[in-house]
């Protein structure tokens, strides 16, 4: 597999959010629910994520496989949209996403922190593998999932 990891730039907007909505899609199919809220985000909010946030894109050829993001925030490092092209589901690019975004945390990061949807039960499983827990502190507010857990990691 030809994979190429790249830092995102304005050029991705598109594809991201086009990867967002089918990982979107394909989540809410697994979950059996007709909640897919980032349909509601625009391209705008993209081109201000990738401004905000450190954006990874990968790429198998020309095509926009997977991506994910990490920023630094009271101390924490936050971790964020990890998407993987749903065709390309259970081949481990998940966990190469994350391993990678949490080797670019600045040395002042003393835990991880993420969200994700309650039902995301395949996504919190992969986060548990990677020595995540789920807890009850306030995580990233992001008005995008109604229904998130938060979970966090000890940076070892």
């Amino acid at each position: 597999m030809d994979l190429r990891l790249l830092e995102a730039t304005a050029d991705d907007a598109a594809e991201l959010l086009v990867l967002q909505r089918c990982c979107w899609v394909q989540e809410a199919l697994l979950n059996n629910t007709l909640e897919i809220p980032a349909l509601v985000e625009t391209l705008d909010e993209v081109h201000e994520g990738i401004r905000r946030w450190r954006v990874w894109v990968l790429r198998q050829g020309p095509r926009l496989v997977g991506a994910v993001r990490g920023r630094l925030e009271d101390g924490s490092w936050e971790v964020g949209r990890l998407m993987v092209a749903p065709d390309l589901a259970g081949r481990g690019l998940g966990r190469r996403l994350l391993e990678h975004v949490e080797s670019q945390a600045p040395a002042s990061a003393d835990r991880f922190a993420l969200f994700t949807g309650a039902a995301s039960k395949r996504n919190i499983a992969m986060y548990e593998r990677a020595g995540y827990r789920l807890t009850d502190q306030p995580g990233p507010a992001d008005g995008h999932i109604r229904h998130a857990v938060f979970l966090v990691k000890r940076r070892a």
